[in-house]
């Protein structure tokens, strides 16, 4: 009888750790975390979007309205409280279209006189919006009271509009003009700029292709060794659609960069262009400029006044900077920032985010919710302070 077939097979041969080199043996080396990242505080409820930091160091977060229930879509962080903000009553809209109550907050930034300023969706559950639900509410941090409110006619906030993010320049006009970005994921993309003396607002970049997300076959991106996409429960995958989401200001105002959620390119357009209301719409894409691949979707974006520019990185846990030279650096990287979402630059040299597990819902895990609470905020030390236009 012959030999069996698998004593035919040639003998396998196996790596040795070399001598002296004990650790090889202990397992695959991870990865190490970059920076240093502090937790500020940890949520329990409702998931997390916007921070922003007054120059006296008080803390407001927000909570858009995606399904969680949320007791308060503004609040300020005391001792360790989420305490609503300005009040309850700010709160609690009577509806969709309470031009007098916050309906669905995605944003809060403060401006740099001090002021904290509430962009509001009025879009719960990426509703179509109804005329008094999306605003701009200025809230005065030294009596904590409305100031301002300022609501979108019906040509600017559409009822697809998704307002997603905001930035200040105080030094235009007569007192200041602010930028947002439509990021709807079902309707036009763009740029909405605001005169916050008159309350006039106006439309610029509309649907023009920097403001748009990028097909599956320019951009699949990755987001804990899986693909990023939208997986309903009962319908097939399809890509992400959300457009232009992150912003921010150069330290000097003369371009306002703008990313759109779904790519990894990252764009830049001059203010006077988007200030001129004289100009026509490709006068004003003509100052578009490509920023380049930025290496990572982002979610959000910041600047700080020594000119350095900062990513969120959601396919890597991680905060980039871009320095005023052009290089690329890591300011963070953490297995603990999950899905970094917004930032905001302190007077206190530090760089503040949410890490809130967005990918994880159900909306992107076929009808499963896979996040685990608690939510996070973080801060890391830049060495640099908050652009103050003003």
């Amino acid at each position: 009888m012959g030999r069996s077939r698998i004593r035919d097979r040639p003998t396998p041969t196996f790596a040795v750790a070399p001598p002296g080199n004990e650790q090889w043996m202990n397992g695959p080396v991870a990865g190490e975390p970059v920076g240093e990242l502090e937790l500020v505080h940890t949520f329990t409820g409702a998931m997390p979007t916007g921070v922003s930091v007054s120059h006296t160091g008080r803390i407001f977060v927000n909570f858009p309205k995606w399904g969680d229930e949320v007791p308060a879509t503004v609040v300020e962080l005391r001792d360790g409280r989420e305490v609503p903000f300005p009040d309850a009553d700010w709160n609690d809209p009577s509806g969709d279209d309470d031009a007098g109550a916050f309906v669905s907050v995605q944003s809060i930034v403060v401006d740099p006189s001090d002021r904290l300023w509430v962009l509001d969706t009025g879009s719960p559950m990426f509703q179509p919006t109804k005329p008094g639900g999306p605003k701009l509410v200025r809230v005065d941090l030294d009596t904590d009271s409305v100031g301002q409110v300022i609501t979108f006619p019906a040509d600017v906030a559409l009822p697809t509009t998704y307002l997603n993010d905001v930035r200040f320049d105080l030094r235009r006009g007569e007192a200041g003009l602010a930028y947002i970005t439509d990021s709807s994921d079902s309707g036009p993309n763009g740029l909405v700029v605001v005169d916050l003396a008159t309350g006039e607002s106006w439309r610029r970049l509309h649907e023009h292709p920097s403001t748009k997300a990028e097909p599956l076959s320019s951009f699949r991106p990755v987001v804990e060794g899986r693909p990023f996409l939208q997986r309903p429960a009962d319908g097939p995958a399809k890509p992400v659609s959300m457009g232009a989401d992150g912003i921010a200001i150069s330290a000097d105002g003369a371009r306002l960069y703008y990313c759109p959620l779904a790519s990894r390119r990252w764009y830049s357009v001059a203010t006077d262009a988007l200030a001129d209301r004289s100009l026509g719409d490709d006068q004003v894409a003509a100052t578009v400029v490509d920023e380049g691949d930025k290496g990572t979707g982002s979610d959000g974006l910041e600047t700080d006044d020594s000119g350095a520019l900062y990513l969120t990185a959601y396919e890597h846990d991680a905060v980039l900077r871009r320095r005023p030279d052009g290089e690329f650096e890591t300011v963070a990287h953490d297995p603990r920032l999950l899905w970094p979402d917004t930032m905001s630059v302190a007077v206190d040299g530090h760089l503040y985010v949410t890490a809130n597990q967005l990918h994880r819902q159900a909306t992107y895990q076929g009808g499963r919710d896979l996040r685990r609470k608690p939510y996070a905020l973080f801060r890391v030390p830049i060495g640099a302070g908050p652009v103050l236009l003003r």
